[in-house]
């Protein structure tokens, strides 16, 4: 799985979002169900749940090694906010029709797109994400100059 593209979409009234095809077949299981997560202000990821679910069981096993072993006995704070994060970070929902995405409620304000504006959905290699324009914008700035560099890292 190796995602790509940039897509502009416009949120409906009922705050659905029609997903590229291309993309939502990659993130969605038999079922159309995929998990959408909180990334960052502005930002919605869509993860292929075996995928999204792998990846929380490997660290919430490594998490639970350490509080069995001890080691988290001065960091509880950090644990229960941990908890509070995971447990509002992400959601099951189910594509309609394959790619119709309803953006969750508790999710639209961090997206902060409203009815009837436009979002842009970029594939992200691993996931696809759902920005909020001028969110997207600001990282393509912060971010596109370092693009040599890091794509040189990444692939030496």
């Amino acid at each position: 799985m190796f995602l790509t593209g940039e897509y502009k979409r416009t949120i409906d009234d009922r705050f659905r979002l029609m997903l590229p095809p291309e993309l939502s077949g990659a993130i969605s299981d038999e079922n159309g169900d995929v998990i959408i997560a909180k990334e960052r202000a502005g930002c919605l990821s869509l993860w292929q749940p075996a995928e999204w679910q792998k990846r929380l069981d490997s660290g919430i096993a490594l998490l639970k090694q350490k509080i069995d072993s001890g080691r988290m006995e001065q960091r509880w704070s950090e644990v229960q906010r941990l908890g509070r994060l995971l447990s509002t970070r992400h959601q099951t929902t189910r594509l309609a029709n394959r790619s119709r995405l309803l953006i969750p409620e508790g999710f639209r304000p961090f997206l902060g797109v409203d009815a009837g504006k436009e979002t842009v959905v970029v594939g992200a290699v691993i996931c696809v994400e759902i920005w909020q324009p001028d969110a997207w914008n600001n990282v393509l700035k912060d971010e596109m100059p370092d693009f040599g560099e890091l794509f040189k890292q990444l692939t030496q």
